[in-house]
């Protein structure tokens, strides 16, 4: 029997008639066991789902007492995911995607034992999930909550189901396609020279952006925390032991592993209170914030160029496993718990844009501060990244990639829910920049009283009687978001388990965590971005585009992160604030990412022929929603007068000060601080928001084009027949788990060919 996979079509792209080895089961489900059959259970199901969720968004939206019961965040939330993946995520699947389980992906086609791996679904979409769920879905809606509760919530649970999972699951699929190129790649061959060029230039330094924007997040949360920098610390070797334990001690045994790595995380933060309690614990792990910068940026050269299986990989599987396992946690204990929110659905800073956290109206600014979450550009690059070269069957790309956005989205409430049950007073003397509150107890105090918010004055006991409930020695303008979800998460956790001696547990619990979700990111990009340097640099020296070449690997991984190092190096030494400045940044380009991507696939749908392009409305709804926001966003920190808004109004007005000798603004080289990243910052922008709408314009030239030509064509991979069967969700269904059956016993019977079609 040959193990050759058969074909039979077109060379590239078009239909093909693929032929079945006879001698192998079903590869694939038969079209009329897809059917879901409508019965009566079924039917009330959905219905109490529907109505469920329906009463949800009336007591958020509509009712809005003067308190809102939490409870309801966590109902319209899991009832709108449940809609959307069942509903929404199938007519995306029946139109646009159209997947074919008897047709190879390229982990089959390609397999090296390296990058093209058949994968168990659970796994990559705890590998998928590791890596998109980075700061983004923390930070942002922590930073919007500034502005009140109801604009974050309806961003993040309707953007996710019609923006944010759309571009994910779609990315991912037609990456797969082509055999999972990157959506560099994709741009190049279905824009051509001009629109793959901006689309490849503008990735490249987007997630140079971005990177560092994760990085910053986590030097905020552990600069002089001794608790916080060993505990993090502490999981290095810790996923460096799991991945020798899996790969030579005890191969194979996850659930093992996960077990000890669990225990020894939990051993990590009750290990770092006694570590900050001393003198020695003191001196080695209390670290200013350029320190720890300096760390992160040696650290993510070295895990960028560590094999995968011995640090990202067991990391991946570890901070899934955490992330998961506590937004479920946090979930649960607000279902218990109950907290009542005292933020109104909208604050006056929504409507006069100047908030302390950041500037700009609620619409665009809303948007791009939350952007993981309810959309996101970074995932395009991860979904054309590893992802596509890890699926074992097509239909799977659905729940890895609508389903992986959509706990993403969850994650994202579930910060916003934690950022708005603490006290108001106590967010914003967290989140205002040291510039604003001088760094103290006193100024903080100043600060937030002065902002003359309805309700809210604080006093300097209740700052530092929080601070010492969670083993800080400060709370005040610890920018980034983190910890103010880790406050947040302590406070609930602490009602729920614990009481009040627990806090300190619980905050440190959350900022490992926290930290978990953003290091697996920054490893996770730095590789993708690196992946993306050397095909460019391939393109005029071939040798690049081998990944197996470590010269190669090397220099590309040293450039971008000596990129992204830079970068992060400006917003820990930015006299006002960093997160405060860069962050909107961060949103803006990651959003314009988002865009390109979402470009580059409605020219894909398009070319595929007239049958797809009544259904292109799927995806030019997010696209026209995305390239409105962040070209307005743009416009606005490009163009804007007020300087608390405008990079280069900000920038003449520092640079006013310096001319005129007026120290008024801070000393000489604060001031020369300021100019130089106000200049960077407005100078990416520009550059950002021209190479997008270039993306933009080809891609829609391209699409009508090939709407009016009335022609089907592609740039797919051949059409090759699979050898092997796995079910397309996370559960089986009974279809499914007969041909699992069929493929037990035929291993069985032939064990020679076990290895050749293993699949589940």
């Amino acid at each position: 029997m040959s193990d050759s996979p058969q074909r039979r079509g077109p060379k590239r792209g078009g239909p093909a008639v693929l032929e079945q080895d006879p001698a192998l089961p079903p590869v694939a489900v038969p079209a009329d066991r897809l059917q879901t059959r409508w019965t009566l259970p079924k039917i009330i199901l959905w219905a109490a789902i529907a109505v469920l969720g329906g009463m949800a968004w009336t007591m958020i939206a509509i009712v809005r007492g003067e308190t809102v019961n939490a409870i309801w965040f966590v109902f319209a939330a899991v009832c709108t995911y449940f809609i959307g993946y069942r509903f929404y995520s199938t007519v995306i699947e029946k139109y646009i995607t159209r997947p074919d389980d008897r047709r190879a992906t390229p982990a089959e086609v390609k397999y090296d034992g390296k990058d093209y791996v058949p994968t168990d679904r659970r796994v990559l979409y705890g590998h998928h999930f590791a890596a998109i769920a980075g700061a983004g879905p923390l930070v942002g809606p922590v930073l919007a909550a500034q502005m009140g509760y109801l604009p974050g919530t309806i961003w993040i649970i309707v953007g996710v189901v019609l923006a944010g999972a759309v571009q994910d699951y779609t990315v991912l699929f037609f990456s797969m396609r082509r055999g999972g190129r990157t959506i560099g790649q994709m741009a190049r061959d279905v824009l051509g020279r001009v629109g793959g060029t901006a689309a490849i230039i503008a990735s490249l330094l987007i997630m140079l952006i971005i990177i560092a924007i994760l990085a910053l997040v986590v030097v905020n949360a552990l600069g002089e925390s001794p608790w916080g920098v060993f505990s993090v610390a502490m999981t290095i070797p810790i996923a460096l032991f799991m991945g020798v334990y899996l790969r030579f001690l005890r191969p194979g045994k996850v659930t093992e592993v996960s077990i000890i790595g669990f225990v020894l995380l939990i051993a990590a933060i009750v290990a770092g209170g006694w570590v900050a309690g001393t003198d020695w614990g003191q001196a080695i792990f209390h670290l200013d914030r350029t320190t720890i910068a300096w760390g992160i940026i040696i650290y993510g050269f070295i895990a960028a160029v560590l094999p995968v299986w011995l640090l990202l990989a067991p990391r991946d599987y570890l901070s899934t496993f955490m992330k998961i396992g506590v937004i479920v946690m946090l979930a649960g204990a607000i279902v218990l718990v109950r907290p009542e929110i005292t933020v109104p659905a909208f604050t006056e800073f929504a409507e006069t844009g100047l908030g302390p956290v950041f500037a700009g109206p609620l619409f665009p600014f809303l948007f791009v501060t939350i952007a993981c979450g309810a959309l996101s550009g970074f995932h395009a690059l991860i979904a054309s990244g590893t992802t596509p070269k890890l699926i074992e069957k097509e239909r799977q790309t659905r729940f890895i990639g609508y389903g992986g956005m959509l706990m993403e989205s969850f994650v994202a409430i579930m910060a916003l829910v934690a950022a708005v049950s603490i006290d108001q007073g106590i967010y914003f003397a967290m989140n205002a920049s040291a510039a604003a509150t001088g760094g103290t107890v006193e100024g903080a105090v100043a600060f937030v009283n002065s902002l003359g918010l309805t309700g809210v004055q604080i006093t300097p006991d209740v700052l530092t009687s929080t601070a010492a409930a969670v083993g800080e020695e400060s709370i005040i303008s610890r920018t980034g978001g983190a910890p103010t979800l880790a406050l947040g998460l302590a406070h609930i956790m602490q009602q729920a388990l614990g009481g009040t001696a627990l806090m300190a547990f619980w905050y440190h619990f959350a900022i490992m965590f926290e930290a978990l979700f953003i290091l697996t990111a920054v490893d996770a990009g730095t590789r993708v971005a690196r992946f993306m340097l050397q095909d460019s640099i391939g393109a005029w020296i071939p040798r690049f585009r081998d990944v197996s070449w470590r010269p190669g690997v090397w220099i590309c991984t040293a450039i971008m992160v000596a990129g992204w190092g830079w970068i992060l190096i400006l917003g820990v030494t930015d006299p006002l604030g960093g997160i405060n400045t860069f962050f909107p940044l961060f949103g803006i380009a990651n959003q314009l990412l988002a865009a390109i991507a979402l470009a580059v696939v409605f020219a894909i749908v398009a070319k595929r022929g007239p049958s797809y392009v009544k259904w292109l409305w799927i995806v030019g709804l997010p696209l026209a929603f995305a390239s409105v926001v962040t070209i307005t966003a743009s416009m606005y920190k490009i163009f804007s007068p007020v300087p608390a808004i405008g990079y280069w109004a900000n920038n003449a007005k520092y640079a006013a000060a310096q001319a005129a000798g007026d120290d008024s603004l801070g000393t000489p080289e604060v001031v020369a601080a300021v100019i130089r990243n106000t200049a960077v910052q407005g100078t990416l922008s520009i550059i950002f928001v021209t190479l997008a709408i270039v993306v933009i314009v080809v891609a829609l030239v391209v699409a009508v084009k090939a709407i009016r030509s009335g022609v089907s064509t592609d740039d797919e991979d051949a059409a090759v027949s699979s050898r092997r069967f796995a079910p397309a969700s996370f559960i089986s269904s009974s279809a499914e788990r007969e041909i699992e059956k069929q493929w037990d016993d035929y291993r069985a019977d032939n064990p020679a060919q076990a290895k050749v079609t293993a699949g589940h």
